[in-house]
């Protein structure tokens, strides 16, 4: 925790980042904590990079779509209705929400500490191979969960509404070298706020990288397929310093005293980190454990950067995903903002398990729809987003964990080369067939439900 007892931060750093947001999730939160998007009177938007062909004015203002645009069918009171009706599934669980919830985050964190706890204590025998493999795999699920579940969805306000000191999004600090103030403004105010908006939205490449053909082409781009693997091993220094606004530094348009008191902030949560995952936690190791030890603690720091960026590329840069211009995604509708966010995430299917250790970020779209509900509810929630889409024919991205992920790792090998095209992208959702009795599935006809595969 990085508060002291006023309940003030003590870290500068913390402090200027979130003066900087003014709310861990942003100046422009609503009371509701998902960020505020304008009313019915504002201006839609379209797709990027792809020629404009027609034109429609509505309630959302002029707007123009490219045919194979999910929004090019929609009226501007449908788009109102679609906002409608996902603000109504986040006022249906935040009126819901109680001490089943409390409880989930209350033992999940519990568990975590305990394993880490476990973990650390059998490494202490780590110059012994099973204590190192055994304590080793430990520490690195229980940093996966700290991160992923726990850091990242608590320091997204996610639990505030239990007014828990010890478990809210102005006092949690996670166990990475990236200063909790300053990911919280990158991220929750930046990127949440504008995602997916070329020039806007700094997850869009992490300002290192072309993930889209709209993205202009640089030599330095040629080196994309070694700085990827670069970044999915030291994930969390990419992080740490994502909030630096590096185009900026580049530029010379940052304010020094500004720029320094940030790194001093990067360099005071380092030399924790540093102190405590290869200095203290290997001495208790002994002379003879401790380079065993340190080693483990590499690992796993290591595992839990590559598991972390997996599950976010995957949840944002498969081909599935929308990117829009400036302009397009400018003086939204409270509709159009809830269909950029579905339009610019992507789910992965898995198991409880596997969505539990991807912090529930499996379910990107959800996260992206309500980044302020608590992650245990978007499984509950994620049928409610299906039949919205069904309804008013918009996609609903999801894939394999491999499906997924091998898509990111093409697109970022083909656009370390000049050129590229948009790839086809994810059709209107349709519920699968459901089975009837025990003849298997069917689908509805004229003369009655008909089997699916005959």
């Amino acid at each position: 925790m990085t508060t002291n007892g006023d309940g003030k931060l003590e870290d500068p750093a913390d402090e200027a980042a979130a003066a900087k947001v003014g709310h861990p999730r942003g100046p422009q939160s609503s009371a509701s904590g998902i960020p505020r998007r304008p009313g019915k009177g504002g201006r839609g938007h379209d797709h990027t990079g792809t020629p404009v062909v027609e034109e429609i004015t509505g309630g959302n203002g002029s707007r123009r779509f490219n045919p194979d645009h999910p929004l090019h069918r929609l009226t501007p009171e449908q788009i109102d209705e679609i906002g409608e009706a996902f603000q109504k599934i986040h006022d249906d669980v935040r009126a819901d929400l109680g001490e089943h919830d409390a409880t989930y985050i209350r033992s999940l964190i519990q568990f975590h500490r305990r394993l880490a706890a476990l973990s650390r204590i059998v490494l202490m025998a780590s110059r012994y191979p099973p204590a190192w493999m055994l304590g080793t795999a430990g520490l690195s699920v229980a940093k996966i969960l700290e991160n992923m579940e726990l850091g990242h969805n608590i320091m997204h306000g996610q639990w505030d509404w239990m007014n828990d000191p010890n478990i809210h999004s102005s006092s949690w600090d996670w166990d990475t070298v990236s200063p909790a103030g300053a990911w919280k403004h990158s991220h929750n105010y930046v990127h949440h706020t504008h995602t997916n908006v070329l020039g806007l939205d700094k997850d869009v490449g992490y300002e290192i990288m072309r993930v889209d053909p709209s993205q202009a082409w640089h030599p330095a781009y040629l080196a994309q397929p070694v700085v990827n693997v670069l970044l999915m091993l030291f994930f969390e220094w990419g992080v740490a310093f994502h909030d630096l606004d590096l185009e900026a530094v580049r530029k010379g348009t940052k304010d020094r005293k500004v720029l320094r008191e940030e790194l001093r902030g990067i360099g005071r949560k380092v030399g924790r980190q540093f102190a405590k995952d290869y200095v203290i936690f290997p001495a208790l190791s002994g002379p003879k454990g401790f380079k065993h030890t340190l080693k483990a603690n590499i690992v796993a720091n290591m595992v839990r950067n590559v598991w972390t960026n997996a599950i976010i590329f995957c949840g944002h840069f498969p081909d599935q995903c929308y990117v829009y211009t400036q302009e397009e995604a400018s003086d939204e509708s409270a509709g159009a903002w809830y269909i950029r966010q579905l339009l610019g995430a992507a789910n992965i299917d898995g198991s409880d398990t596997f969505h539990l250790m991807s912090g529930n970020l499996s379910y990107q779209v959800e996260h992206h729809l309500y980044p302020d509900m608590p992650s245990s509810r978007y499984k509950e929630i994620a049928p409610r987003v299906k039949e919205i889409c069904e309804k008013y024919d918009l996609p609903y991205n999801t894939g394999p964990f491999f499906k997924q992920w091998g898509m990111v790792q093409r697109t970022l090998f083909r656009l370390s080369f000049p050129g590229g095209k948009t790839r086809p992208k994810a059709p209107p959702y349709k519920a699968p067939p459901e089975p009837i009795g025990d003849g298997g599935p069917h689908v509805p006809a004229k003369r009655g439900p008909i089997p699916a595969y005959p």
